[in-house]
């Protein structure tokens, strides 16, 4: 442990100055992140300071500063949607849920670094990594382009009003669930029915309309779908500040680049509508203090509820150890070092763990914030842990201030974030990529973008790993040379094969592996033996490899050709084929051992013996 907990104070003030100017860019984006995802600004910026502190403490990368980032919260806005959408639109009753689902999270990551699977997470196929960033982007840029313009579906009376006969029926469905359960639901006699329905007011239905108003109008095709009713109701206030957040993030990085550009607008804008005292709308309250563990997590756990997100946990934990070991491997390039990638996913998996028990949202190794912490100086994960403490003391004295934010400069923030997070150098590979490449990156897009992230990226991977598979079967295929028993050349030491013995002895060569890719010739080799044929020489000295497929193919050639009654016989079988070959008895059931030869010259000494008085009888 003394080890494991070894730090290095000799590059203090560098990681002092990193940590710091960390935490300073990590702020506005945690804010963001946590606003956006639906839980508000608190979880965003709890998740920042126990990952970032907890992350650098166990984890593998010396310079990785962790905390929210938007693929990780692309992924846990739909979890946070689907928990609350089975709560009827209460948060609070659904956070316990929440957070049990983000807990399990990191504790996949910690199972995954223990089992030491870290070093064989990088091996995604490009397309699918391009396809779903590109996708995250369009994600965070469109469901952000409401907020950005002032329009909330929840507060549109005349929207949610549409909503208001579904949420009766909804309200009654409850009733008559809750009496089933109670076991008073008498179908002749709808007494309590009736009863408790009177009890039902306008509010009530007009808040499960909200909700349903709100549900309807998430995601991409939510937001595409409402955007022209939106548009008809612009905040002229809040669009201006949203649009001048957007020109000061791009526009100060043309000055500096010291500052993070994040920061300033977020500071200037802020300032602004507070001191000029504007209507606008504000973000979530932060609350004041030290944040408190979420017990109810535990005393209210239910598995029912969890269940159908224990994959997407997975997943979710697979996203973020990819996120977290690509910026790994920048901090690597930048530093001249080696990060240890499953001690990273355990300190990933701690971290996200001990956030989510906090209420705070899951993260990972985050790239930008990284790269600031390595260019000011961080050397040691010192660095990480100051950037946690820095943005908890920033929560403890200044949470009133940050609770006045403008929720339309958050939105801006995520939309230059949503621009940014997108893969050009993906997108203009598109014209010079293989074209199964640009199928599988368009469909992950798509579908990551107007479906689900979770079930885009699975097909994603099947996709590309079937066309990795046939494309490394073709090649293979054709380096196995199983060729044509009439097309193929005589190999050098087969000189001396006896003249008299060619119309009734045939020799076939297999070069390369025997495999899935290179059967399909091989079976067929029982259709081009002539009549004339009494043996097969299957010549292996060139295979260094047999799968099942090629075991089972070789089997029914075998079992064809002695059918017919030609014998078959084996010559230069190396050590994998053969131990194959041992395993279903192909030896020596089918080919016994005295039809075994290690090399083609004791084969036709074999045939000299046994087979040459036969054809001279001929």
């Amino acid at each position: 442990m003394k080890k494991f907990f070894d730090f290095d104070f000799s590059h203090f003030r560098g990681d002092l100055f990193g940590g710091i100017t960390a935490g300073i860019v990590a702020l506005p984006l945690a804010l963001a992140f946590g606003v956006s995802s639906g839980l508000g600004p608190s979880a965003g910026l709890y998740g920042a300071i126990f990952i970032s502190f907890f992350a650098a403490l166990f984890g593998g990368t010396n310079t990785q500063i962790s905390g929210p980032t938007a693929p990780m919260t692309a992924l846990s806005m739909i979890i946070i949607a689907g928990i609350i959408s089975t709560f009827d639109g209460e948060v609070e009753k659904a956070l316990p849920a929440i957070l049990i689902v983000f807990m399990l999270t990191g504790l996949f990551q910690v199972v995954l670094g223990v089992v030491g699977l870290g070093k064989y997470i990088r091996y995604i196929p490009y397309p699918v990594v391009s396809g779903f960033m590109t996708a995250i982007g369009v994600i965070i840029l469109l469901t952000n382009i409401l907020p950005a313009i002032g329009y909330y579906p929840d507060k549109d009376v005349e929207y949610v009003n549409t909503f208001q006969p579904l949420a009766q029926e909804l309200i009654m469905e409850n009733i008559l669930k809750e009496e089933a359960g109670e076991g008073i639901l008498i179908l002749d006699d709808f007494k309590e029915t009736i009863k408790r329905s009177e009890a039902i007011t306008d509010v009530q239905i007009y808040k499960e309309a909200q909700t349903l108003a709100k549900k309807e109008s998430s995601g991409v095709l939510g937001a595409l779908k409402i955007m022209p009713s939106a548009f008809k109701s612009i905040n002229l206030l809040e669009l201006i500040l949203a649009l001048s957040t957007i020109f000061i993030i791009f526009g100060f990085k043309k000055i500096t680049t010291k500052i993070p550009s994040t920061l300033v607008a977020l500071v200037v804008m802020s300032g602004i509508s507070i001191g000029m005292g504007l209507d606008y709308v504000k973000i979530k309250e932060i609350p004041y203090g030290f944040p408190s563990p979420n017990l109810q997590m535990f005393t209210e756990f239910d598995f029912v509820t969890i269940a159908p997100y224990i994959v997407t946990a997975f997943l979710l934990s697979l996203l973020g150890s990819i996120d977290s070991l690509l910026t790994s491997v920048v901090a690597d390039n930048m530093t001249k070092t080696q990060h240890n990638p499953n001690r990273e996913l355990i300190g990933q998996g701690i971290g996200n763990s001990i956030a989510a028990i906090f209420g705070g949202l899951p993260g990972a190794g985050a790239t930008i914030r990284t790269v600031v912490n390595i260019n000011a100086g961080g050397k040691t994960r010192l660095s990480g842990m100051i950037a946690g403490i820095l943005l908890l003391v920033v929560m403890l004295a200044f949470s009133g201030v940050a609770s006045l934010i403008p929720a339309a400069v958050l939105a801006g923030i995520l939309i230059t974030v949503g621009i940014s997070v997108m893969d050009y150098k993906g997108l203009k590979a598109i014209p010079h990529m293989p074209k199964p490449e640009v199928f599988v990156m368009i469909v992950v897009l798509i579908l990551s973008s107007v479906w689900n992230l979770v079930y885009a990226v699975g097909i994603g991977l099947i996709m590309a790993s079937l066309m990795f598979m046939k494309k490394i079967g073709d090649l293979a295929a054709d380096q196995s040379k199983v060729s044509s028993l009439m097309d193929e050349p005589s190999w050098a030491d087969e000189v001396e094969f006896p003249d008299n013995l060619r119309e009734e002895v045939f020799i076939k060569h297999v070069e390369g592996p025997l495999f899935f890719g290179s059967t399909s010739d091989f079976t067929a080799l029982s259709q081009q033996i002539p009549e004339t044929a009494s043996v097969v020489i299957i010549r292996m000295d060139r295979v260094p490899y047999v799968d099942q497929t090629g075991l089972y193919s070789m089997e029914d050639l075998i079992i064809n050709l002695e059918k017919n009654g030609i014998s078959v016989l084996l010559t230069g079988i190396v050590k994998q084929p053969r131990y194959m070959l041992e395993r279903i008895d192909i030896i020596p059931d089918l080919v016994p051992e005295d039809h075994i030869f290690e090399d083609i010259s004791t084969c036709i000494n074999w045939l000299h013996a046994n087979v040459e008085n036969k054809f001279d009888k001929k």
